[in-house]
């Protein structure tokens, strides 16, 4: 994995932000679905997908790729998205999210889309699949040929299961699995701190025997940085504790814990998609600028 240029940053800036336009138009199609986690979620799917990952979109079995399970199935059309911007189907196909007989479902099922690891959908049951797989590596001899990773919501911290396993990821230091929690604060109900507190969260996890790094979940680097670096811890696991802005990109949508499982009308899709695409005019415009 190279190391982040300014040039490879703006690449990234670019196609996370086609990433958020793609996110609006497969919900506007779909006319449900959620909005919120996958627009706050397009950085870092994007580092993953475009840069991070050790994958092949034109084979997606292969052996010694890495694997990413997505616990919190529901923000699957950011899911989707990177993947097509990275070349494992049609972009258009994303338009038949949530249709009938498609491979693209509202949760991820892993037999009917290639490139997809787990099916998900039950909140809290993504980190203990993880787990299994990465103490299958160990039993395999494997632990060293790739990383495991785990994406997960904050919302979901509140289930017994993601305790458990990372209690048990933690006691039997699992060194080649990475978690990330979305932190964006919010959940269908409202804020977690108002529904189930969550903090300290990650003296939580530190006290599980995992290695924490806190990023902001929308700088390039820090995501880069944190990767690099639970790559290099070799005693314990290491959680990703991204924070993150619900709804990042469009105004109206930002931080309002009302758009976790709400998808936008007709014109709130065109307000969305056209503050995205002069976003994205600046983005190109600043690297033609230093180009």
């Amino acid at each position: 994995m190279l190391e982040l240029d300014d040039e490879t940053i703006q690449r990234l800036e670019a196609t996370a932000n086609q990433v958020r336009e793609s996110i609006i138009t497969m919900l506007l199609a779909a006319g449900s679905g959620h909005t919120a986690g996958p627009l706050g979620m397009a950085d870092i799917f994007t580092y993953l997908y475009m840069h991070g990952l050790k994958h092949d979109p034109k084979n997606p079995s292969w052996p010694d790729r890495d694997r990413l399970v997505l616990s919190n199935g529901h923000i699957c059309p950011v899911l989707y998205a990177a993947m097509a911007h990275a070349g494992y189907f049609p972009i258009e196909e994303l338009q038949t999210l949530r249709k009938l007989g498609s491979r693209l479902q509202g949760h991820p099922h892993r037999e009917w889309l290639p490139g997809l690891e787990t099916s998900s959908g039950p909140l809290g049951s993504g980190l203990s699949q993880a787990v299994g797989m990465a103490l299958a590596d160990r039993i395999d001899g494997k632990e060293g040929d790739h990383r495991i990773y785990c994406l997960m919501s904050d919302g979901e911290q509140e289930c017994g299961a993601t305790w458990e396993a990372g209690m048990l990821g933690g006691k039997n230091r699992l060194r080649n699995l990475t978690a990330l929690i979305d932190r964006n604060n919010i959940q269908i109900d409202g804020f977690t701190e108002d529904i189930m507190p969550l903090e300290p969260l990650a003296d939580k996890w530190r006290a599980w025997n995992w290695h924490v790094i806190e990023i902001d979940g929308h700088d390039f680097r820090a995501i880069d940085g944190a990767v690099r670096a639970a790559a290099a811890v070799f005693e314990k696991p290491t959680l990703i504790l991204a924070h993150t802005i619900p709804g990042k990109g469009v105004k109206e949508f930002e931080r309002d814990y009302k758009w976790h499982g709400t998808p936008p009308n007709e014109e709130q899709a065109k307000m969305a998609l056209d503050e995205l695409r002069t976003l994205g005019g600046k983005i190109t415009g600043e690297h033609e600028a230093s180009s």
